[in-house]
């Protein structure tokens, strides 16, 4: 049975990632900043009848609370084969370049981008472990520098000069992870769940937790013969799914 650890998993995108994985047979750790959060969420799963879950406390903004996390799945497992890099924050609006603040900048940083090394560093080792490892990193097309550069593209308008930035720095991450990992049997990739209405956009959005859950589940389950160190949107690529950085 594979393993997999999904930060910020308690609700939302995270949450449904975690039912559809279940649902393939996968064991879940669902990591929560939220303790209570965390645990309710692991008891509605297996109220709908899910039994290879469990809850694992997990603040990916801090250091000590991600090497706990380490320890405690330590003690449950000795290999990990999935990690999904999900726990993400938008920042809150308004965005602009020139009024953004640097404290604003570094709090998002620091979850999208520092809290992805953070957790990536410190399970690396029970990956490693794993026969067919995966990593996916949440990502959105809405920090393609290729598209926000275009006036044609649907969303041009809809500028973000903090999400859309950290978002960027951790798909070079994910380029530069890749590539150390190129002669070992990982795939890590970029995907972009699409513009899903929940909490996080003040429930904007035009599509469903169930579509978003399918697409990150999609690149987790990929074969010997799937890609790394690419960037994923199939809401704007239907064909390929390819996103241009």
């Amino acid at each position: 049975m594979k393993k997999v650890l999904i930060t910020g998993a308690n609700k939302s995108i995270g949450f449904e990632t975690a039912r559809q994985l279940l649902q393939q047979g996968y064991f879940v750790y669902l990591g929560s900043r939220s303790v209570e959060r965390g645990n309710l969420a692991v008891e509605k799963l297996k109220s709908e009848g899910f039994t290879n879950v469990e809850f694992i406390q997990l603040d990916v903004n801090d250091s000590t609370s991600v090497k706990a996390a380490r320890l405690a799945l330590g003690k449950k497992t000795e290999v990990l084969d999935v990690l999904i890099n999900n726990a993400g924050v938008n920042g809150g609006m308004p965005q602009e370049a020139l009024s953004a603040t640097i404290e604003q900048l570094q709090n998002v940083f620091n979850t999208n981008l520092y809290g992805v090394v953070r957790v990536t560093q410190a399970f690396i080792d029970l990956m490693r472990k794993s026969e067919q490892p995966r990593i996916v990193n949440v990502s959105s097309s809405g920090c393609s520098l290729t598209l926000h550069s275009d006036p044609t593209w649907k969303y041009y308008d809809h500028k973000s000069a903090v999400y859309a930035p950290s978002k960027a720095a951790m798909n070079m991450y994910t380029i530069a992870l890749a590539y150390e990992l190129k002669d070992t049997n990982f795939k890590v990739n970029a995907v972009c769940p699409g513009f899903v209405a929940t909490d996080f956009n003040g429930h904007r959005g035009t599509g469903t937790v169930q579509e978003a859950g399918t697409r990150i589940v999609k690149y987790t389950t990929i074969g010997e013969d799937g890609p790394t160190g690419k960037f994923f949107s199939e809401e704007y690529n239907p064909e390929t799914g390819e996103c241009p950085w």
